[in-house]
């Protein structure tokens, strides 16, 4: 285990950077970890990690890959949570180095910070810019009680972008999204999101597994409105980016761009 000699020696700005955005995303690969620090190598990178891991800020795990192999995830430690002000309820509890075999919760973690690092860390189309992500953690309020998977906003020129994030993983039935499709319609047709972000206007970005569960959600959807939300697929999202062409709206066959002017 670490010692508190070894905590002492973890100060870079980098660090903390680290630590803040694995509290945000809850749980990180390599790689990703890579973009959020901005090393220059992978080398570079998990030696940085190994040290934090050492050094008891860092929580390690280890998945499968599709190539056969292994690679190790990261999670905020309780020791990491107090250097940095964070709360340490909701940390994942997972075993020091256990293999992570199967995991619902780490699935749809996986696809929401898929979004995460694209608006956080990606390369942004000419004049946009990003301004915050929150991660709900309580219903919205008593009157729309809704917890999305995630909330962020862009700048485009002078023009603030709310937007929230659904990351299906094609296990809600039909109801569960009717339901979601009212509260999200019931928060953008009353007063309680300007109340609460101080402004008038969001969208809803739905991420779906496969183009078929995507069609079956969008009909869904459909049913009770034609605007508010725009879907694509992970596969899209992590192929392309949130910029592309690849966002279709409750109805229409035309794929668009989420930021209409935003040089690509």
């Amino acid at each position: 285990m670490s010692t508190g000699k070894d905590i002492g020696t973890i100060t870079t700005r980098r660090d903390l950077s680290i630590l803040r955005t694995v509290a945000v995303a809850r749980v990180l690969d390599g790689e990703q970890i890579r973009i959020v620090g901005g090393f220059s190598s992978t080398r570079r990178t998990n030696r940085r990690l190994l040290k934090l891991v050492r050094a008891g800020l860092l929580r390690r795990w280890f998945v499968g890959t599709a190539a056969g192999g292994q690679k190790a995830l990261y999670g905020l430690s309780p020791q990491g949570a107090s250097l940095i002000g964070e709360a340490k309820q909701g940390l994942i509890s997972w075993k020091q180095d256990s293999l992570i075999t199967s995991s619902q919760f780490l699935a749809h973690q996986q696809a929401v910070n898929a979004v995460f690092i694209l608006a956080r860390f990606g390369t942004l189309p000419l004049g946009l810019a990003y301004e915050r992500w929150l991660r709900p953690m309580l219903p919205l309020s008593p009157s729309v009680p809704l917890i999305p998977d995630g909330y962020f906003e862009m700048r485009h020129g002078g023009t603030l972008l709310p937007m929230f994030l659904e990351a299906d993983l094609g296990t809600e039935s039909s109801t569960v999204w009717r339901r979601k499709v009212e509260l999200y319609l019931k928060l953008a047709l009353g007063s309680e999101f300007e109340r609460l972000f101080g402004e008038r206007r969001f969208r809803t970005l739905v991420l779906l597994p496969s183009s078929r569960r995507l069609e079956s959600v969008r009909t869904t959807i459909a049913k009770r409105t034609e605007k508010l939300f725009w879907l694509s697929t992970r596969e899209e999202v992590e192929s392309q980016g949130l910029w592309g062409r690849i966002w279709l709206r409750p109805t229409g066959a035309e794929r668009l761009r989420l930021v209409i002017g935003a040089d690509g």
